[in-house]
């Protein structure tokens, strides 16, 4: 009897330290995880994010081509098919996902201290619709199986974002929609986004290398006359992706950031309902100060979850350099926008190929209505072919150059 009274009593005592350890979460074996407002390794000592995005390889954007009005996947690529046609636009896009990013380009981003990478995603990537050359068996899973691999090898881990959903959550260029977050008030737009983020979960949910799963990228832009009205649905719409993440995988973080750029948490009103929930900010230009980024250290606070700065950049060095400064003192990882693009602002850029702006650019920005605009407008079809040929062969990671001074401004080692 005195036997059991001493084992209830050490069991208690088990219990009652259990209870102590408190904000540390359940994490399964190889998995980062979250205690308090830090991120952990598996070995429980803290994983602070610095890293990079690897913007417009899975999500194409018009800027980064050098393109103005024609500047989301859709747009960009109407406008390829006008230029040279839909069989040459769908082989443009099968080389410049070969090409964009590659086991050398994953290689060469764990070189300089980074240990994450974000992956922005269309959704459309997961569905039959068209997209990037494809109409039906789509390449998603191909190019993030790959990602993986290669993260695995190097030694990274990586975010998964959804940057563009179904019927746009933004209602802006960057979401790929019709502009309208389209997303918050449509019940099959909604009931898509979270079949599609079951399926990855389902699919991911036994990898480490997959940090957790952003649910929507930048959601809902300040333009519209009932954007509060919008805000309040948001969370409703965040709760149900992580119901049916968690049927599948309860293994991974979920990443939620807040509506108008990922800056107005007021929106953020709900973050008990899950156990492994990080907190996602962006922040371009302003005062490289604290006090800039006091909402995000407060309500990081005030929450007791982890901070995320998930884009941040196109700034000077010394600006860039001094906000990682304040970042790292103020305990909230990054991920800089984007790895790669063309000339400048990025970790490694690429020349485009003579002929580039002066034909194809050109032919981007001018007008093309109706049939007759763009019978007017289209340039020599072979021209145009071969300068999409060498484009593809420009953004290979050997034909690209790092600048290494923005390297040293985003204070990876």
């Amino acid at each position: 009897m005195r036997l059991y009274k001493k084992l209830i009593c050490i069991a208690s005592a088990l219990i009652f330290v259990s209870g102590c350890v408190g904000t540390r979460q359940s994490t399964p074996e190889g998995f980062i995880g979250i205690s308090g407002t830090n991120l952990i390794n598996p070995d429980g000592t803290a994983y602070f994010i610095k890293g990079t995005n690897l913007g417009n390889w899975l999500n194409p954007e018009g800027y980064m081509f050098g393109f103005g009005r024609t500047s989301s996947p859709r747009l960009i690529n109407e406008m390829f098919c006008e230029l040279v046609g839909p069989d040459r636009t769908a082989q443009f896009w099968k080389e410049f996902k070969d090409n964009y990013i590659s086991r050398e380009d994953i290689k060469f981003i764990a070189s300089t201290g980074a240990n994450t990478i974000r992956l922005p995603f269309n959704y459309r990537l997961f569905t039959d619709e068209d997209y990037m050359g494809l109409t039906k068996d789509q390449d998603g899973f191909a190019r993030m199986d790959s990602l993986v691999v290669w993260a695995r090898e190097a030694g990274l881990h990586v975010i998964l974002d959804m940057h563009d959903c179904p019927g746009g959550q933004t209602g802006d260029n960057i979401d790929d929609s019709y502009g309208y977050p389209w997303l918050f008030e449509s019940s099959e737009s909604q009931a898509l986004f979270c079949d599609i983020w079951q399926k990855i979960a389902e699919h991911f949910v036994n990898e480490p290398v997959i940090l957790g799963y952003e649910l929507a990228n930048e959601p809902i832009a300040p333009y519209f006359k009932n954007v509060d009205d919008l805000n309040g649905k948001f969370m409703d719409v965040c709760k149900k992706a992580v119901q049916r993440i968690r049927e599948v995988d309860n293994n991974h973080i979920i990443l939620i950031g807040a509506t108008q750029w990922n800056t107005n948490f007021k929106s953020v009103t709900d973050v008990s309902f899950d156990d492994k929930i990080i907190l996602t900010c962006h922040r371009y230009g302003g005062e490289p100060t604290a006090e800039s980024i006091r909402d995000n250290i407060s309500f990081r606070d005030s929450t007791g979850l982890p901070m995320y700065m998930g884009e941040i950049g196109h700034n000077t060095f010394e600006w860039q350099r001094t906000f990682c400064e304040i970042m790292k003192e103020n305990n909230i990882g990054y991920t800089f926008w984007p790895y790669k693009k063309r000339d400048n602002s990025c970790m490694v850029n690429f020349h485009v190929p003579d002929g580039w702006d002066d034909i194809i650019c050109a032919f981007s920005e001018s007008p093309r209505g109706d049939f007759g605009q763009v019978r007017e407008a289209r340039p020599d079809q072979e021209e145009a072919w071969r300068i999409m040929q060498e484009f593809t062969k420009n953004v290979r990671f050997e034909n690209c150059r790092p600048d290494n001074e923005y390297i040293e401004s985003m204070l990876l080692n």
